[in-house]
């Protein structure tokens, strides 16, 4: 018999697997339970419902986005941030995007799980922010407090919607690829490319180009 712990990640892993591949609402604790070969009675010791178990990716989506998406203390930002910025925003994505795809379902179905995802919201648009002013700081990016303030958001709305596009534009059902989440990153650095300044274009410019994914391949 598998120690607990290690019982207690394999459903968390299986339930991030499934929700990914098949969207939440399609999976049950019964399916989770049968792709790990346990009893539903044994999936229920660790966790009392779905709801639970969804709760726990979300903290872990959280702890992940919130070590990360951080100005460093000890130095200015430069454009190799930028990349580590987007790429990790990609990765993070990519690894819980079925919390993506399903979000508003989630937040209807546990007003805590809304109560925490609205703090999270809030932090996130706060750290976005300082990290902007960290590039205007370090002459990356030209922009006013309210320039930066419209960018925040925008930027947000494409990261937390882009998935729901992808499902809404090509089926529910359908595959999606690291491909098609990075044509959403792309489209946050298209925003901020009007503010980029003389000094940094060509690094800034390589970015876009490295990012780029085709439209067709998207859509």
């Amino acid at each position: 018999m598998a120690p607990p712990q290690k019982t207690r990640e394999r459903i968390i892993q299986a339930s991030l697997e499934l929700f990914n591949a098949q969207g939440e609402r399609s999976v049950t604790t019964n399916h989770i339970a049968a792709h790990l070969g346990i009893s539903p009675g044994n999936l229920y010791y660790y966790f009392r419902n779905k709801q639970a178990i969804i709760a726990e990716l979300f903290s872990r989506y959280e702890g992940h986005v919130d070590g990360f998406l951080q100005v460093p203390q000890d130095r200015a930002l430069t454009v190799e941030d930028k990349t580590f910025y987007l790429e990790a925003l990609l990765a993070a994505m990519w690894h819980y995007r079925c919390l993506h795809r399903d979000l508003e379902h989630l937040l209807e179905s546990d007003a805590q799980l809304a109560e925490r995802y609205r703090l999270f919201s809030q932090r996130c648009l706060e750290n976005a922010q300082r990290i902007y002013q960290g590039f205007v700081d370090a002459d990356i990016l030209r922009m006013t407090p309210g320039q930066i303030e419209a960018l925040t958001l925008n930027a947000w709305i494409i990261m937390t919607s882009w998935v729901r596009f992808l499902c809404t534009t090509r089926g529910a059902a359908a595959d999606l690829s690291q491909d098609m989440l990075r044509r959403g990153i792309y489209q946050v650095l298209a925003l901020e490319s009007g503010h980029v300044t003389p000094s940094a274009r060509d690094a800034v410019e390589a970015l876009i180009h490295k990012l780029h994914v085709p439209l067709s391949q998207v859509l």
